[in-house]
């Protein structure tokens, strides 16, 4: 199980990308009053100018300051296996429990939830706000993408069986983008829900997971399996990126960083890595705990990273 423990990548990017020196890059490490076991996972910057994140084991969601205090909800959560967390064109914060209900929390703790219209078996995993107003959300199991209205009506979309959708993000194409672990592709969804899949140039093995709109007006994406980053352009070329990279690292989520460029974690190589829109890697473990399993990575309000 992975140790509940929430980081923060500290404010020295700028002389980390000058001077290329781990030394630089500092870590916090904040637990106290993140429940022992609650596997935190997902995390966002919220409205308020928190971060807020899931507990998968847990159950609750939490609110973290850039002080570090961190505050544990879980009264209305029914569901379990929380997931994805993003914040909403509405002012509250939405996230997935895979049980099969979306969720959502006001700033101030109040939570409601959202199940009719989800197929049975669909395990929501990924969430996004789009262009459109609405949230997006992938359903792992279900093999269908789903978009849910600030009033809880859900709408559903078929990909194929199979394809594992797993994380999604709203591109610069005006579409929104997902990863399709299993069936190895890309896929893009217009929202009017017409689908779009991408394959040529990401490898075998790849493993496609987590994805972010970058600052080069392209997609970048992490390959779980295949220990790579992945960036494919709104037409849908492919070019994927190793050097530089810890093998059997295992990157899973990325997220687009205040000094332009991306960031992502390392689920086995206890790191987080950082890529150019240019493609050079540098990769960063001084301060993160032995044993850690690092999950979800987002931009804070205060110009750091921060990551579960």
């Amino acid at each position: 199980m992975k140790p509940c423990r929430i980081l923060l990548g500290c404010a020295l990017l700028l002389s980390c990308l000058l001077s290329g020196d781990a030394s630089s890059q500092a870590v916090a490490e904040f637990s106290s009053g993140v429940t022992a076991g609650s596997a935190p996972v997902g995390i966002t910057a919220g409205p308020d100018g928190n971060l807020w994140f899931t507990e998968l084991s847990g159950n609750q969601i939490a609110r973290i300051t850039p002080l570090g205090l961190v505050t544990e909800i879980s009264s209305g959560i029914t569901g379990g296996f929380l997931a994805g967390i993003t914040a909403g064109p509405d002012g509250n914060l939405w996230f997935t429990e895979q049980t099969g209900v979306i969720g959502k929390i006001t700033p101030l703790g109040v939570v409601t939830e959202f199940s009719t219209g989800i197929s049975p078996s669909a395990q929501p995993l990924a969430i996004a706000a789009g262009a459109d107003g609405n949230l997006w959300f992938t359903e792992y199991n279900g093999s269908r993408i789903g978009r849910i209205t600030p009033q809880g009506v859900i709408t559903e979309f078929n990909i194929g069986s199979g394809s594992g959708p797993s994380a999604i993000t709203a591109g610069p194409d005006g579409n929104l983008w997902f990863t399709e672990y299993s069936s190895n592709r890309i896929g893009r969804i217009t929202y009017a829900g017409s689908v779009t899949e991408f394959s040529t140039g990401i490898s075998a093995d790849a493993g496609p997971s987590g994805i972010v709109a970058g600052p080069d007006g392209n997609l970048w994406f992490t390959e779980y399996d295949g220990g790579r980053i992945g960036r494919i352009t709104p037409l849908g070329v492919v070019t994927e990126f190793s050097a530089g990279i810890t093998a059997g690292a295992a990157p899973v989520a990325i997220a687009s960083g205040a000094d332009g460029n991306l960031w992502f974690t390392e689920s086995s190589g206890q790191q987080i890595g950082r890529i150019t829109p240019l493609g050079v890697v540098s990769e960063f473990g001084t301060g993160i705990a032995a044993g850690s399993w690092l999950a979800g990575i987002a931009a804070g309000p205060d110009g750091n990273l921060w990551y579960t």
